[in-house]
């Protein structure tokens, strides 16, 4: 008997073929689940015993499955794989989702909060940074591992929709027993990547999961569309964000009299004088320094912005002058940060609670710790994600002014405290 391929055109219990995208959905309009699930365990038992299975599986997941067992992944494997809550924190605020996640959770709703099913945004890598759904559906997912914190890649768990898509770099929808590891052949999940509109990279994944009897075949092209709208608003964010820088770096620029350029701290271009026009300008991972190679430039002086930097070519002047940071936090008036340089003088508003950070550390040239900021900031020092996160935010701003380990303000800056 000759296999049928699921990847095209397939029998369904009728004995007649229906045509399906063998790229996103698992179940085609009008089959029955239950008879194609019975059908899958057959294909599934078969191809994991090394016989000749009734029919090939569809093309995505047969190429998933040589993968899985290339890497050594045993079809009745419990992985275990869970990062700490810190590593956790990490890598949400990493990611580039954070701004969207409310976003994703609105345009999902409708196959949310039914009950039968949950969210899942993972990153790049395909660890499960968020979920939401109810708490019924949210236990059976904590029984497979499937929780915050947990790694979620082909390699870690088998064939499934967040790892899928990563790999296939495309929308999937994984039914049943097309899942690698058989625990997880009771459900069902569609997943479609993020990617970054600025450089096409993967961001991360967004899934709905649920129970394999709640099976729709549009759940992955709501999915993919929800994705598409993420990507529109992070872009639209983006451009935003370098819209403002402009409007600051522009005057500094013009009074500079000599070559500069500012870019945001991914290193877009905003503003340039006096320079060849780019896009994009690669910046180091850590920028420590006052004066740096880059590879566009040669060596360059940096001055900080707010969520950027004023680059000079370093014959552009012969001599630097030390930024200074004034912290103002004198009562009866609203706290700001006064930051002054060769390429000008810029404020930024400052929440409270940043203002005492920031007040901390010009307590403190030598720095302090992450525990001992949470001590004095909440009488906790166990309380070190929190003032990480809060960090990581004033870091965004005040680019390459406050260093870490300990958190402290960079060597060279001039602090001034108005209080």
């Amino acid at each position: 008997m000759q296999a049928a391929d699921f990847g095209g055109r397939r029998p369904n219990p009728e004995g007649t073929t229906a045509v399906m995208d063998s790229a996103e959905t698992a179940v085609a309009p009008g089959e029955d689940p239950r008879e194609y699930a019975r059908l899958l365990e057959r294909v599934y038992d078969a191809t994991m015993a090394g016989a000749r299975p009734p029919a090939r599986p569809r093309t995505v997941v047969g190429e998933s499955w040589e993968r899985v067992r290339a890497v050594g992944l045993g079809p009745d494997a419990d992985p275990s794989d869970r990062v700490e809550e810190s590593e956790l924190d990490r890598r949400r605020r990493e990611s580039g989702l954070e701004a969207v996640i409310d976003d994703i959770g609105a345009g999902l709703a409708p196959l949310i909060d039914g009950g039968d099913n949950i969210l899942v945004v993972a990153d790049r890598d395909g660890r499960v940074l968020w979920r939401h759904g109810s708490a019924r559906v949210l236990g059976q997912a904590d029984r497979l591992g499937f929780v915050a914190g947990a790694g979620w890649a082909e390699h870690q768990v088998g064939t499934n929709a967040i790892g899928t898509a990563l790999a296939a770099r495309a929308p999937v929808q994984i039914f049943s027993a097309e899942h690698f590891v058989r625990s997880h052949h009771a459900w069902t999940c569609a997943g479609a990547p993020i990617r970054d509109a600025r450089t096409g990279a993967i961001l991360g994944v967004v899934d709905v999961s649920g129970p394999a009897a709640g099976v729709h075949p549009t759940t992955v092209a709501l999915v993919a569309a929800v994705a598409r709208l993420a990507e529109s608003q992070l872009r639209e964010a983006h451009l935003l964000g370098l819209d403002r820088l402009r409007r600051l770096a522009s005057p500094m620029l013009a009074r500079l009299g000599r070559p500069g350029v500012a870019v945001d701290v991914d290193g877009w271009v905003v503003a340039a004088s006096d320079m060849a026009p780019r896009s994009r300008i690669t910046l180091p991972a850590q920028v420590n320094e006052s004066t740096t190679w880059l590879p566009e430039l040669g060596r360059c002086l940096l001055d900080p912005l707010p969520g950027g930097w004023l680059l000079q070519p370093v014959g552009a002047r012969a001599e630097e002058s030390p930024t200074t940071v004034t912290l103002d936090v004198r009562s009866g008036r609203s706290a700001e940060v006064v930051v002054a340089g060769d390429g000008g003088t810029w404020r930024h508003a400052l929440s409270p609670r940043h203002a005492q950070i920031l007040e901390m550390l010009a307590a403190a040239p030598a720095g302090r710790s992450a525990a001992q900021l949470a001590q004095a900031l909440f009488g906790d020092p166990t309380r070190v994600v929190t003032v990480r996160a809060e960090i990581s935010r004033l870091r965004r701003v005040l680019a390459g002014l406050i260093e870490a380990r300990p958190y402290r303000f960079a060597d060279g800056v001039v602090v001034r405290l108005l209080g």
